[in-house]
Formats: structure tokens, C-alpha cells, sequence
């Protein structure tokens, strides 16, 4: 990063400004209540599930093994992004260095495309569970999740690599403010003097390629669970196998709905506040994270029988 700093920043420049809600600046004063309970939400409901299937003997299995490891990926994704920006809502705190910066860039690109892979992983997990239930214990075992896990960190380690490397890259001799809370590629790519048309294309490419590879999957493992819970003919036998996939599904769905209307109004940016696509950029590293534990929680009867064990333990 050193190299990239003298060469591509103007003179006198030596970080940039976080700009987050230029057309609606009000909107800090009310969103910082909500978002730190949000933030500590996120962070101890995580934390817990951490704690209970490490510390449970029962849950030592590969479906709560992946949902560790989404807790992981939410926990970083949230630290990367929300403590900066209740700097700024508290304390003004507005500038980033330029390494801090492309390193949260890679960061939310990464490990969003990570969460994405771990969703398609479970529900995979998920159509082997209820298409084919006498081969799941022969098909996903430690050694599964080991592979899945080291596929997921490797596409996604990579792939989203060139990401803040050709933003790095670019001369940046305008003004240093971001209008984004967050460093967001094309966010920080505009403001350069250079053409950014390589930047677009990748992120575009990249993007469809890591996530929409994911939801395609996804949407095909459960067009094929749901044709195989409808034939299903023994009473109650349909209720069954739709609770074994439920929870994952909702958090599939707060996932991608969150996902899928910032695109939108990210298209839409003439029609819609500026303000509205950063508003759900910095809500989509924290919502989930928040819900994904709270929603297997309740609904998982193993894992709420072992925080309930936990808790007795701890008094």
C-alpha cells in the first residue's frame, strides 16, 4: 500500500473522508441508537452460538460446524464495517487511511461472497438431508465440511482479490470524500482521475459470478427439496421436512432480500434518495448477522437445549 500512496494520491492528501448521508445528515443522530444495539445484538448472539456448539458434545456436527462458521463470517463482517461508522455518528470521526480503506473493501467482498458460499454449502446440506436421508451421514461428514470450508475460503480469498488492488491502483488527484459511510469499490473509484471502466466490469463480473452462482444453486436445491417434500404421502411427514430447512431458508431470505433491494435502488439511484443504497449497504453487514443466530436459536430445538444447559452451568 505504501507504493500505491505516493504515486496514485495527490499531494498534501493522506486519507479520505466518509461522507455517510449527504442529502439526509439527520439520519445519524436516529440511526446510532439502533445500530449499536444492533452491533451488540449481532456480537452476543454470535458469540453464543460460538460458545454453545463449542462447549456442546451433541452439536459436534457438520450442519452446526457450518453455522459456525457463518457466525465467524458475521462477526467479521461486523467489525469491519459498524464500528467505523458509529465512530462517525458519535464522535465525526470521518477520515480512513487509505490502507484501512482498501483493506475494508476487500473485507466486505470477500467475506460477503464467503457468506453467500456457506448458504449454498447449507443447502446443499439441506436437499442431501431430505432427498436422500439414508446417504447423509455417508455424504456429509467432517472431512465434507473441512472440503466445503477450504472451498470457501479459497474462491473467496481470490476472486474478490482484484477488487481493491485496481482501486488501489488508480490516480486519485480530485477531492478525498467518499459519500458512503463505508469504502465501497465504485464508491472510492469515482473519485479518481483515471478511467474506471476495468474496476466496473470486475466488480460486475466478479459479483454476478460469486453470488449469483450462489442463488442460482440455492434456488435449485430447494426447487428440488420442495418436489420431493410434495410427494411425500406419510402424515405429517411434509410439516417435518420443511422445519428441518426452515430456519435456513429465512436466513437465506433476509440475506438476499436485503441484498436484492440495495441492487435495486442502487439501479434506481435517480428515482431514490442517494442517501437510501448507503443506508442498506451498512444495514446488510448487520441485520443478518443479528438475525442468523436469533433465528436458529429459537427454531433449532438441539441448540436451544444447549444454551439452556450452558446458562445452568454458568449459575
Amino acid at each position: 500500500m505504501a507504493s500505491f500512496k505516493n504515486d496514485s494520491i495527490s499531494p498534501g492528501v493522506s486519507d479520505f473522508l466518509l461522507n455517510c448521508f449527504v442529502s439526509s445528515p439527520s439520519w445519524q443522530l436516529w440511526l446510532s441508537l439502533p445500530l449499536s444495539l444492533l452491533f451488540l445484538l449481532a456480537m452476543g448472539a454470535n458469540a453464543i452460538l460460538l460458545i454453545t456448539i463449542r462447549m456442546e458434545a451433541s452439536l459436534h456436527e457438520p450442519m452446526y460446524y457450518l453455522l459456525s462458521l457463518l457466525s465467524m463470517l458475521d462477526i467479521v463482517l461486523c467489525l469491519s464495517v459498524i464500528p467505523k461508522v458509529l465512530a462517525i455518528f458519535w464522535f465525526d470521526l470521518r477520515p480512513i487511511s487509505f490502507s484501512a480503506c482498501f483493506l475494508q473493501m476487500y473485507i466486505m467482498n470477500s467475506f460477503l461472497a464467503m457468506e453467500s458460499c456457506t448458504f449454498m454449502i447449507m443447502a446443499f446440506d439441506r436437499y442431501i438431508a431430505i432427498c436422500h436421508p439414508l446417504r447423509y451421514p455417508s455424504i456429509i461428514t467432517d472431512q465434507f465440511v473441512v472440503k466445503a470450508a477450504t472451498f470457501i475460503l479459497v474462491r473467496n480469498t481470490f476472486i474478490p482479490l482484484p477488487i481493491p488492488i485496481l482501486s488501489a491502483r488508480l490516480h486519485y488527484c480530485r477531492r478525498n470524500v467518499i459519500e458512503n459511510c463505508i469504502c465501497a469499490n465504485m464508491s472510492v473509484s469515482r473519485l479518481s482521475c483515471d478511467d474506471v471502466t476495468v474496476n466496473r466490469l470486475y466488480q460486475f463480473a466478479g459479483g454476478w459470478t460469486l453470488l449469483g452462482s450462489d442463488l442460482i444453486l440455492i434456488f435449485l436445491s430447494y426447487t428440488l427439496i420442495l418436489r420431493a417434500v410434495l410427494r411425500l404421502k406419510a402424515e405429517g411427514a411434509v410439516a417435518k421436512a420443511l422445519s428441518t430447512c426452515g430456519s435456513h431458508f429465512i436466513l437465506i431470505l433476509f440475506f438476499s432480500t436485503i441484498l436484492l433491494v440495495f441492487i435495486l435502488t442502487h439501479v434506481a439511484k435517480r428515482k431514490v434518495s442517494s442517501d437510501v443504497p448507503v443506508l442498506l449497504n451498512v444495514l446488510h453487514h448487520v441485520i443478518p448477522a443479528a438475525l442468523n443466530p436469533i433465528v436458529y436459536g429459537v427454531r433449532t430445538q438441539e441448540i436451544k437445549q444447549g444454551i439452556k444447559r450452558l446458562l445452568k452451568k454458568g449459575w
